[in-house]
């Protein structure tokens, strides 16, 4: 057998992303959302790392109710994952990466200890060549055993990132790390940039599997003690791993820097200057754009007068601006957030205020994903609510009923194979059906094309946890 000849990337898509809200929510969150392409920041990252040398396929590390859109945008860019492990609860990322490298272990037959490449899904990376020669010089550094970060070449004094400072050099490409430093004031990111000898921390790692845990065991025990009782205790589930919640909700939650990185004395930092942006705020996105000739970075449906240096976008309807600079303006079907762009960190502070509200708009927009397709509210009030329901081909809804809710089904596109009690039938455009309460129900889309219906729910309570499920193709006891 070989010792780390194979690179494993692994994929850290946790967190909600609220400083991006509203487009970002609980459960649909900004690594999942195409914020600066395309395609979606998880599927971004993932595609980057096509052409490296003995890359192979990615272990992804996600919340549990992220694991449908995960694996279907996986899907979507015929992307093999070695395997997606569920975190039962948040942890920070030290015992993510624990359990991954653990994953990393026992799923490389022909390599006693993998490299594994620890990237966050939510950054974006232009320069893809400068990227890869960085990732290659710390392939070296981490085969001799080395703890190896990436060190982003820093572009402006910056307030809002972490700092490593540098020691003496390792060799033409790398450094031994000196120091991590925390986000600075003002004054002292001035003095960081004037000093040179500081890069900001990219929060991307590379090192042994085995290395990383022997670390880990050294400084946090107690986090690698329950990281591997969780692990070992896990259990296949479809496409996924799951990890044994008990034993995890009792690991600590620290972050991979605090755990290993600023204790280890076989920390090394590679100086990366590959168009690095981290995505933290609505501003990141402005400095990614393409600016028209007053500054202003636009998307969706919007007219402007004497507007400038601004951000605008719209999800859902029109946004007009007259006379206003240096503003971030997102509308959404359910919220609108409008802000000076020099304030947007603070974006986080509205999400709590929403939370102390028990306010839906921190979680799901009006249109929710499902592993089968998506539903989107489109009309309620007392005693009744409507929701456009699209099932992908081959979707199929659990079979299920209701306790306090009939539905009546209309279909507007397409056909479905509907299951109503004892009888199977089609159901095609123009058509409807009435499913009462109490009655099996199941809807399923065996045609090559989206199928879509308006569904009218009428009870004394429409809530999504008004279901009981009697088969289930994707494994859900959840809505």
């Amino acid at each position: 057998m070989s010792t780390g000849t194979s690179l494993i990337p692994v994929i850290l898509s946790g967190g909600s992303g609220s400083r991006l809200w509203p487009l970002s929510r609980a459960l649909y969150p900004k690594q999942l959302l195409p914020l600066a392409g395309p395609d979606s920041m998880l599927q971004e990252t993932i595609a980057r790392l096509s052409g490296l040398a003995a890359i192979r396929p990615a272990i992804v590390v996600c919340n549990e109710e992220h694991r449908f859109m995960v694996a279907e945008q996986l899907r979507e860019k015929n992307t093999k994952s070695a395997a997606i492990i569920l975190e039962p609860v948040g942890r920070n990322t030290a015992p993510a990466v624990a359990v991954a490298a653990l994953e990393a272990l026992r799923s490389s037959a022909d390599d006693m200890d993998p490299l594994i490449l620890v990237l966050p899904a939510d950054h974006v990376i232009t320069d893809l060549n400068a990227f890869h020669r960085a990732i290659e010089q710390g392939m070296e550094q981490a085969r001799a055993g080395n703890l190896v970060t990436f060190g982003i070449v820093a572009q402006s004094a910056h307030t809002g990132y972490g700092y490593i400072q540098v020691g003496e050099p390792v060799n033409e490409h790398a450094f031994q790390v000196d120091q991590f430093r925390e986000k600075p004031d003002q004054s002292t990111a001035d003095s960081y940039l004037k000093d040179g000898g500081y890069y900001w921390n990219s929060g991307m790692f590379l090192f042994k599997a085995s290395r990383y845990l022997q670390e880990l065991a050294k400084f946090e025990p107690k986090i690698q003690s329950y990281c591997m009782t969780s692990f070992a205790l896990s259990q296949k589930d479809l496409d996924f791993t799951r990890l044994d919640k008990e034993s995890f909700e009792q690991c600590p939650s620290d972050s991979i820097d605090y755990a290993v990185m600023e204790k280890t004395d076989a920390a090394v930092v590679i100086p990366l200057d590959a168009g690095w942006n981290d995505v933290g705020s609505w501003s990141s996105l402005w400095e990614l754009g393409e600016p028209d000739e007053h500054g202003n970075v636009v998307i969706g449906d919007v007219l402007m007068e004497d507007t400038h240096n601004s951000y605008l976008r719209s999800e859902s309807r029109l946004i007009a601006t007259v006379g206003i600079k240096d503003c971030v303006v997102v509308d959404t079907a359910d919220a609108l957030l409008v802000a000076d762009r020099s304030q947007v960190q603070n974006v986080k502070d509205i999400v709590a205020q929403l939370k102390k509200l028990n306010r839906g708009e921190t979680t799901l927009h009006k249109k929710v994903a499902r592993p089968w397709g998506s539903y989107e509210g489109i009309a309620q009030s007392e005693g009744y609510q409507a929701k456009r329901i699209t099932v992908k081909p081959g979707g199929c809804l659990s079979l299920q009923l209701h306790h306090r809710r009939s539905e009546h089904w209309i279909m507007v596109k397409g056909t479905a194979e509907v299951t109503c009690g004892e009888k199977v039938f089609e159901l095609r455009e123009n058509e409807s059906t009435y499913i009462p309460i109490g009655v099996k129900h199941r809807l399923e889309n065996r045609t090559d094309e989206p199928v879509e219906m308006i569904e009218v729910q009428v009870g004394s309570y429409l809530g999504e946890d008004d279901i009981v499920r009697f088969e289930d193709v994707y494994g859900r006891t959840d809505n």
